[in-house]
């Protein structure tokens, strides 16, 4: 968020629609945005009904600086109304407003829960909203089903002046990250952070710190990020995924992520602290 700006979740919208809202409206998993000026604007309006469009579903988020906020799916194959276009979050990042960007991001993980998850996977019967939480209920046996969220962690490995980078099959040509992964069931995260690290890369670590975390529309992970310190081990790759792996000084970086993500937050961090260890002066 900006710094000045402040969202404020909620589930139970307001009782009348009395002013414009934002509406963060999709077509599977693109949003619908003008396409002029530059940067991209978004729909403000009391309705959705105002750009011609009908809702499959709508829901809302909460407040963003007291103005209420939707989220909306509209049926496959419906064109955009004039001047505006369906666009993928990633390719919007950095030309979208930042707050708006982070609620839409929020907006279609909850779109994308309602629209496969119509049904009880114990008994088959439709699903009911739940009306005071972010939830489904199943009217016949009353399992709860909540929007999906799947922790993983992500972890900046350092070693002296040197930071372990990887490159996944994944990637785009030339591109390395730091090393990343999902938490299992019964796994604490620091251990999820030894894990990982161990199984992709063969080596050990110690001094487990909290970072910062991310939530990840991409579809529906919260990013929970680390540092480490390297204890012991020599670089051996034993996942499929992982190409090559490396340390690095932030004077022969690689490709890195861009802006968008906690992992260039991590390496950035890195950079800095790099370079004020070089700016402090010498002791005589």
């Amino acid at each position: 968020m900006a710094q000045n700006s402040k969202f404020i979740s909620g589930v139970v919208p307001p009782a009348v629609r009395s002013g414009p809202a934002w509406w963060f409206v999709f077509q599977q998993s693109k949003l619908l945005v003008y396409q002029e000026p530059s940067p991209v604007s978004h729909p403000c309006l009391v309705d959705l009904g105002e750009l011609g469009l009908a809702a499959l579903s709508e829901h809302y988020l909460g407040r963003l600086d007291g103005r209420p906020c939707y989220a909306a799916e509209i049926a496959e194959g419906t064109n955009p109304p004039a001047g505006m276009i369906f666009e993928g979050l990633r390719r919007l990042y950095g030309s979208l407003d930042e707050d708006l960007f982070w609620i839409a991001a929020r907006a279609v993980q909850i779109v994308d829960w309602h629209r496969t998850n119509r049904f009880c996977g114990r008994c088959g019967v439709p699903l009911n909203m739940k009306n005071t939480e972010r939830a489904k209920e199943c009217p016949q046996c009353g399992l709860l089903y909540f929007p999906r969220l799947a922790p993983a962690i992500i972890v900046l490995v350092q070693r002296g002046d040197q930071l372990l980078l990887a490159r996944s099959r994944h990637f785009m040509e030339g591109m390395y990250s730091v090393l990343a992964g999902f938490v299992e069931p019964g796994e604490s995260l620091e251990e999820a952070v030894a894990r990982e690290v161990r199984e992709e890369v063969g080596i050990e670590v110690k001094d487990v710190h909290y970072f910062a975390s991310q939530p990840w529309p991409f579809p529906h992970s919260l990013m929970i990020g680390f540092t480490a310190t390297y204890a012991g081990g020599e670089i051996s790759l034993n996942d499929d995924e992982i190409e090559n792996a490396s340390w690095f000084k932030v004077d022969n970086l690689p490709r890195i992520p861009g802006k968008i993500s906690i992992a260039r937050k991590l390496i950035d961090w890195f950079i800095e602290k790099q370079l004020k260890g070089r700016d402090k002066p010498s002791e005589r």
